[in-house]
Parts: structure tokens; sequence; C-alpha cells
């Protein structure tokens, strides 16, 4: 079931990037870039990921690296990128890991010349799943890490201070949101 709710979730994030049509994408939060490495290859853009950057998360990206994919240690809250840098910027399960995600969200903007493609758990339904499976119960099935919560309407209207909403899903228990910004 797991698999078969990520594949869905990966396939709007894959539709959602052939729309955009980028040459240039840059992935804030890419964790150990699985997802960046995905979206290098689909759009043959080019493909930079970003992350706090220890040393676990830096051989992950020397394996993955090459072609039009490279990665930086860079914090999400001060972008060293110039303005309008990426045609598409992407914040995949990141924001809600964030203490200050606006904050994160003025840096995203700032550097994309075009799109911000953001996805986040939609509440309540991910933290119901969650304790449906028996999974993170003693923390009312909050995941560790999860400082920031957002219904899909919540989410529409903090994203809405950067720009307008080009597309909207909700592959279950995720929304997925690309914004026009400027």
């Amino acid at each position: 079931m797991t698999r078969r709710l990520l594949a869905r979730f990966l396939r709007e994030i894959d539709d959602s990037m052939t729309a955009i049509r980028p040459n240039s994408v840059l992935d804030v939060g890419c964790g150990e870039g699985v997802v960046t490495e995905r979206l290098a290859r689909l759009t043959d853009a080019s493909t930079v990921g970003v992350d706090i950057g220890d040393d676990k998360l830096r051989d992950e990206w020397r394996w993955r690296a090459g072609g039009t994919l490279s990665f930086e240690a860079a914090s999400a809250y001060e972008l060293p990128y110039d303005d309008d840098s990426f045609d598409c910027v992407c914040a995949l399960e990141v924001l809600e890991h964030l203490e200050r995600p606006r904050d994160a969200l003025v840096e995203m903007a700032r550097v994309s010349s075009r799109a911000l493609l953001v996805s986040v758990p939609r509440e309540p339904l991910w933290r119901i799943s969650h304790l449906l499976a028996a999974r993170d119960v003693r923390r009312l099935g909050n995941t560790p890490g999860h400082v920031n919560h957002w219904t899909a309407r919540k989410f529409e209207r903090l994203l809405a201070e950067f720009g307008s909403v080009r597309r909207r899903a909700h592959p279950f228990p995720w929304s997925v949101v690309t914004l026009d910004v400027r």
C-alpha cells in the first residue's frame, strides 16, 4: 500500500514538472538526492540539489552527481544564488520540517524565475493514516521532525503570498502545488 501511495505521489511530481518544462531546477531540502536525480532525468534540465550537507549526504551526492545533476550544501533560508537563477525551484516534503517555512519560501521565490513546485503532508489525513497503520502512535500520528501541519486550504493560502496557483493535486495523503511566481 505504501509503495502505491508513493508511486501516485511521484507520478504527480513528474506530471507537474513536465508541465513546467524547466531548463534549470533547484531542489531545496533534497536529502540524499533520490527525487532530485529523478527530476534531472525526467527534464534533462540543469539540476542542483541543496541540503544541510552532512558527511552522509555528501557521500550520497558524490555517488549521484554527474551530467546535468549537481549538489551543494546550503540553507533554505539563505540560498547562495542570484535572483531568478532557476526556472523551477522545488521543496518536496521539506516545509513541514522547517521552523520558518515562510522565510524559506521567500528565498525560493527570489531565486525562481518562473515556478515553485512544493509538497507537504496533508493534514489531518497524514496523521490519521499513520495512526491507522499503527505508525507514530505515541506522537498521535505525527512523523518525527514535522513541526508544521497544513490542510490543503491553509497550505494554498500560504503559497498564494508568493504567486498564483497554476496546478494543485492531492495524491493521498499529500498536497502538491505548482505556483507561478512573479
